[in-house]
């Protein structure tokens, strides 16, 4: 089997394999959580790329052509560096499909932050964007800098929430525990801008605390979740890479790793995906 490899830190990753399965659900999917090593967000930008480098090393040698940084912390803070650096010279091309289909110079490895940053243009009147995130994905400026490139007239403001993440792993995301943070976090991003009209969720933890970020931010401010057009980027990008297209298989499968314990992770899995999910133990 050659899967779409998804990794995360954990289980916010989830919701953007969830979009993408919806979208195109006839390929085989391997999904990875470092949930033995979670959160990232407050790790050193050395500390991300080295985990993250060998999460992506361990989904190539299980067969995935392409992988999925379905987590912001490592699109901010590793992306980069696997792509230019570590691609082309640490993982060898890809076998051809048929004898009349040429060899792949190199596997691929796409994050959750372009993808975002494309759609948004059209998302708000204002011109200005809200961002709440991890702080490392915040103090990379990552959303800046590729907002910079595709819309300069649009003003962002970041937000860090350090305490987002955990609430999520810790299975509080729907207690009322969680109101104070986001209430809080929500109050000084809106303050620091009050034009604001859109915020970006940039995370993929967050959508798992949709329904109290609505709760405590303006009706007329819209909340941008990343899965819909991450599933929407990686359909036009295969379309558009038919001979990476064409190293998938396509049986309809979803297995599922993390570096924790299983058995929690499989119950927060079937939570969040809405089915039966049975994960397995991995060391990366």
């Amino acid at each position: 089997m050659s899967p779409i490899g998804i990794f995360d830190s954990g289980y916010g990753g989830l919701t953007v394999l969830r979009e993408i399965r919806q979208l195109m659900p006839e390929y085989d999917y391997l999904y990875l959580g470092d949930n033995a090593r979670a959160p990232y967000g407050p790790r050193s930008f050395e500390l991300v790329y080295e985990f993250t480098l060998e999460a992506v090393r361990r989904l190539f040698d299980m067969g995935c052509p392409l992988i999925i940084l379905a987590c912001n912390t490592a699109s901010a803070k590793a992306l980069r560096t696997i792509q230019q650096r570590d691609l082309p010279h640490l993982f060898p091309p890809l076998s051809s499909a048929s004898a009349n289909s040429p060899a792949l110079p190199s596997r691929r490895v796409l994050g959750v932050i372009r993808p975002t940053v494309e759609a948004v243009g059209t998302l708000t009147l204002t011109r200005h964007i809200g961002i709440v995130a991890t702080q490392g994905t915040i103090a990379s400026r990552t959303y800046e800098l590729e907002m910079a490139k595709l819309h300069p007239d649009i003003v962002v403001t970041g937000q860090a929430c350090p305490m987002w993440v955990p609430l999520v792993e810790n299975h509080e995301f729907d207690q009322p525990g969680a109101d104070y943070f986001i209430r809080r976090d929500i109050e000084t991003l809106l303050r620091r801008d009050p034009q604001i009209d859109a915020i970006i969720l940039g995370c993929t933890h967050f959508p798992l605390l949709y329904n109290k970020i609505r709760a405590h931010t303006p009706a007329a401010v819209r909340l941008i979740s990343q899965g819909e057009y991450v599933a929407c980027s990686l359909r036009d990008y295969l379309h558009r890479h038919a001979d990476l297209e064409a190293h998938i298989t396509c049986g309809g499968t979803a297995r599922f790793l993390t570096t924790d314990a299983p058995a929690p992770f499989s119950a927060a899995a079937t939570i969040f995906l809405g089915q039966e999910v049975t994960a397995e133990h991995i060391s990366v």
